[in-house]
């Protein structure tokens, strides 16, 4: 018997209120699952969370294994070992639809949001399922990246993003080329140091446990269309396109332009539900299946998150 009743309501995803004691929630974790497994999503409130240690406790709660984050794109402070503040990006920039960590051989395949302090307005998790936005593609589409994938291109340490050091957690220029080969990214190194890196990765994968095809990657929200058009004049007249910080191409190097990457993002939104940020609140999510994307907003806004339980990502 389901400890939980779950509320669905249109546009929204499933909520569940439980008891306020995140020790709780183990006793729940055969409820939760099952629930997140149905609709790859699941919001439970009700819960204390009032600092990051019961956010931990919450998510350890509710998933097998929290795991480190690697590669990061944008700064994230860590509350807690392998429990990270939300990704810090300007409040009132929307932040596009994406799977964590879709660029490595190894991902979270389950994320947890603790909602600490509640923003004033907006800032929203939302949420789109990867199998309905392979549904409302085109085919062509589809079909060019399935047989492709997708290459994600990034630079370390020009003036946006996020500098070698950081992303690979070493100031050892001889580790990070081992972690590059070990995990199939090729790499040069400019004379000034700058590293410029770039990959091809599966862009539909076949959900493990529906067996569903899932469009899976970070296409849209880490391509050049999708930054600011001044910034990406600047980058552009400045450095050059090799001196992007990041951008994305079909598999076969062929770039994408804006209407694609516009084309992508409107079947994100079509397919987008969202609910609006309580204290206490913390939010399963199947990233295997579910692509999330921040809203904007206003006033403090603080939310722990953990990537957790690590699956390898292979094509469909």
């Amino acid at each position: 018997m389901t400890p939980f009743a779950l509320t669905l309501t249109a546009g929204r995803p499933p909520v569940a209120r439980v008891a306020p004691a995140p020790g709780e929630l183990a006793a729940h974790r055969k409820a939760v699952d099952e629930a997140v497994a149905e609709h790859g999503a699941l919001l439970l409130r009700g819960l204390d969370l009032p600092d990051a240690a019961s956010a931990e406790a919450a998510a350890r709660a509710v998933t097998d294994e929290l795991m480190d984050e690697y590669e990061p794109f944008a700064p994230r402070a860590a509350y807690r070992p392998r429990l990270y503040s939300s990704t810090e990006w300007p409040p009132d920039q929307p932040m596009c639809m994406h799977h964590e960590l879709s660029y490595a051989r190894q991902v979270p395949s389950r994320i947890v949001f603790a909602c600490l302090t509640a923003p004033a307005e907006g800032g929203a998790v939302a949420l789109a399922d990867g199998t309905a936005v392979l549904r409302g593609l085109p085919a062509d589409l589809v079909e060019r990246f399935e047989r492709h994938g997708w290459e994600l291109r990034r630079t370390h340490n020009g003036p946006v993003g996020v500098g070698w050091q950081s992303a690979f957690g070493t100031t050892d220029p001889a580790e990070v080329e081992r972690y590059c080969a070990r995990n199939g990214i090729s790499w040069v190194w400019a004379v000034d140091g700058t590293l410029r890196t770039s990959r091809v990765r599966p862009a539909v994968l076949r959900h493990p446990g529906t067996g569903e095809r899932v469009w899976f990657n970070q296409i849209a929200f880490l391509n050049e269309w999708t930054m600011d058009p001044a910034v990406r004049e600047y980058l552009v007249f400045e450095f050059g396109p090799e001196g992007l910080p990041f951008t994305t191409r079909c598999g076969d190097g062929s770039p994408l332009d804006r209407a694609t990457v516009d084309l992508i993002n409107d079947v994100y939104d079509a397919h987008t539900v969202r609910e609006p940020w309580q204290a206490g609140d913390l939010l399963v999510v199947d990233n295997l299946r579910m692509a999330h994307s921040r809203d904007p907003y206003r006033g403090e806004r603080r939310i722990a998150v953990a990537l957790a339980d690590p699956a390898p990502v292979s094509r469909s």
